[in-house]
């Protein structure tokens, strides 16, 4: 079976946290009862090339950032998942009533910071025709 490294990057410090596909899907299914999730990779890759492994992880990728970036206020199962245990204090903010009782007393506020991506090496010139 596959494993996926997350790198989780929070007020300056950094861990890592090591998830099978399996705890993504487990993850996704009670995210579900709670926020509007985005579309996870499929469960079933019928060939495990690397081109198709690759692509499912670049989906997950996107699924967790995309559960960030949409939630202002993310549930307690998904800080658990990325092993958050201390969510620094933001100023406080009226809590939206979208989770359940239970779910909105454990919910955290969590801060992001944008991710700046290249399609190709910044540092280098493009070569003239």
């Amino acid at each position: 079976f596959q494993v996926f490294k997350i790198e989780v990057l929070m007020s300056g410090r950094k861990h890592f946290v090591e998830k099978r596909y399996s705890e993504f899907h487990a993850l996704h299914k009670k995210l579900k009862k709670f926020i509007r999730t985005p579309e996870i990779p499929s469960k079933h890759v019928r060939n495990w090339v690397p081109k198709v492994l690759e692509q499912r992880r670049q989906g997950l990728e996107l699924y967790l950032q995309t559960v960030i970036l949409e939630n202002e206020e993310l549930p307690k199962i998904f800080l658990d998942f990325l092993n958050v245990r201390h969510v620094p204090t933001l100023p406080k903010a009226e809590s939206c009533g979208s989770f359940d009782e239970t779910e909105s007393e454990e919910s955290s506020k969590l801060s992001h910071q944008p991710v700046l991506l290249f399609l190709r090496d910044p540092y280098v010139l493009p070569t003239a025709n």
